[in-house]
């Protein structure tokens, strides 16, 4: 298998946790994609991706026109408000081009083009990193710090971000947090996801007044060596912004893809 395979599968299980959070969320299977419908009208949370598979076409499955057709129908019976996550992977140059060409015929923009990121091991620090409290969200008052530090760093409407991750249930299955605290004050936040045989790591970010201290990456080094112990995993696999990819090729990642992520306008 490839490993960008072990990163879209790896996001798959992260996506599903926003169709189980809030308690009003749907996950179904639809014509060669899954729709995660997270119960709230915000696109980025309400999401289809492939049906996973090493390339597409793949033999009996939908063409691209029906796929889509399918997500529309899905979301549109819900919300107006979706997004389309694809591994570019999945797809041949031609295909590529005819998925763009079709969901600009939908109204639908591409808001970001992330890489898909691999790391066998981390490197050592290159410098002494803070000292960080790493706590698991599994209380009031962590759930409370992760979405409020979601809304600010994400720029995400407060009502929103509470609704996902303030709830109990939203922790029960793969997906885990932790928030870093300085002095008592939450800092910084990292979530991680075991699956496909390799640890996915998301939400990584530290609010602004706390940022170029060593602070995110102290706790991230924390949360994926409890992460480690407790799965026996060792792969890691993430999808980096902008901000984070210096960090992530120092610390020992490298590209293996690129996804695409596209909205409702």
């Amino acid at each position: 298998m490839h490993e960008f395979h072990s990163v879209e599968a790896n996001l798959r299980t992260a996506m599903s946790f926003f169709g189980g959070a809030t308690g009003r969320g749907v996950i179904e299977h639809l014509d060669g994609a899954v729709g995660i419908y997270s119960g709230l009208d915000y696109g980025v949370f309400n999401i289809a991706l492939l049906e996973r598979g090493a390339a597409w076409p793949q033999p009996g499955a939908p063409d691209l026109e029906a796929m889509l057709e399918s997500c529309a129908r899905f979301f549109t019976a819900r919300t107006p408000r979706w997004s389309l996550w694809l591994c570019e992977d999945l797809l041949d140059r031609h295909e590529r081009r005819r998925l763009r060409q079709a969901m600009d015929a939908r109204g639908m923009r591409m808001i970001s083009n992330p890489p898909g990121m691999f790391a066998n091991a981390l490197n050592p620090p290159a410098h002494r990193l803070p000292e960080i409290e790493c706590c698991p969200a599994a209380d009031p008052r962590t759930r409370e710090a992760f979405a409020q530090i979601t809304a600010v760093n994400f720029d995400i409407p407060m009502a929103v971000a509470e609704a996902v991750y303030l709830p109990e249930r939203a922790w029960e299955g793969a997906y885990r947090g932790f928030v870093g605290f300085v002095r008592g004050r939450p800092v910084s936040i990292v979530a991680t996801v075991a699956g496909a045989d390799v640890l996915g790591i998301y939400s990584l970010s530290t609010l602004p007044e706390f940022r170029r201290r060593g602070y995110g990456e102290a706790l991230l080094r924390e949360a994926l060596h409890r992460e480690r112990l407790r799965t026996g995993l060792q792969h890691i696999v993430l999808q980096s912004t902008d901000a984070g990819y210096s960090l992530y090729r120092r610390i020992g990642f490298r590209d293996v893809t690129r996804f695409s992520v596209w909205l409702t306008k």
